[in-house]
């Protein structure tokens, strides 16, 4: 197996594909492989550099002329909850949540399924098997965790959302979550990222990073919210946020 380091990675590019975030345009990306010893100290590198983790590869946007696609993080020590955001966790407050290793299971899958076609009917993630979300979640070489969320009081418990995420030396990456698309009135989506920042400040860590931001799409505008934010800005390092 092969060690790598920032100095010696080699980066690939990939063919032009059309944007799933702006009408028109196209993107690319670079990407590289995560492998040997050194993967979660290069995953931390990159990460910090607006790279973000898919499985065993690590990829950023190098898209010709547009520079739209953004990484951010929330800086989580400075985090004080709107009303909005404390309502949210008081409806959540019936939720039991448990930190497990990164193995996938059929009722992980279940949940998955059921979101994808809610919230994304005709994507490409609906035709997922259940090994390739066993892939997904388990074919990762840094150290990441699923947060799974039950409900408390019920008699089965159900499982209601899972997050996968990655634990970075500074905080946590929030790589991809799902939850049950029949409770939007607890604001799942938005409950998980609250509960991340309870997490990451607990630990004494920075930042929740949420990965890509896209100012002119409105399914991104969520992630403006969660102040202050810090974006990725190539040269100049992580900058603050402005209204």
């Amino acid at each position: 197996m092969t060690d790598q380091s920032p100095e010696t990675t080699q980066l690939f590019l990939t063919a032009a594909m059309p944007c799933p975030y702006l009408p028109g345009h196209m993107e690319r990306k670079l990407f590289t492989h995560l492998s040997g010893r050194r993967a979660s100290a290069l995953h931390h590198v990159l990460s910090d550099n607006g790279f973000r983790r898919s499985q065993n590869l690590i990829y950023r946007p190098a898209c010709e002329g547009c520079n739209a696609c953004q990484s951010v993080r929330i800086v989580a020590g400075e985090f004080a909850a709107s009303a909005r955001f404390r309502r949210v966790l008081r409806t959540n407050c019936d939720l039991s949540i448990a930190v497990r290793p990164t193995t996938a299971t059929v009722e992980q899958y279940d949940l998955f399924k059921r979101y994808l076609e809610s919230r994304h009917s005709g994507g490409g993630m609906t035709s997922m098997s259940y090994q390739d979300y066993e892939y997904m979640v388990e074919d990762t070489p840094v150290q990441s965790v699923l947060v799974e969320y039950r409900l408390r009081d019920h008699p089965e418990e159900p499982l209601v959302a899972v997050a996968l995420t990655d634990v970075m030396p500074d905080g946590l990456s929030m790589v991809y979550s799902f939850y049950d698309p029949d409770l939007a009135h607890r604001s799942l989506g938005t409950f998980l990222i609250l509960d991340h920042i309870a997490q990451v400040r607990s630990a004494s860590l920075s930042y929740v990073y949420l990965g890509y931001w896209v100012k002119e799409s409105p399914k991104m505008a969520y992630k403006a919210q969660f102040r202050p934010l810090e974006v990725q800005s190539g040269h100049a390092g992580w900058l603050r946020l402005e209204d």
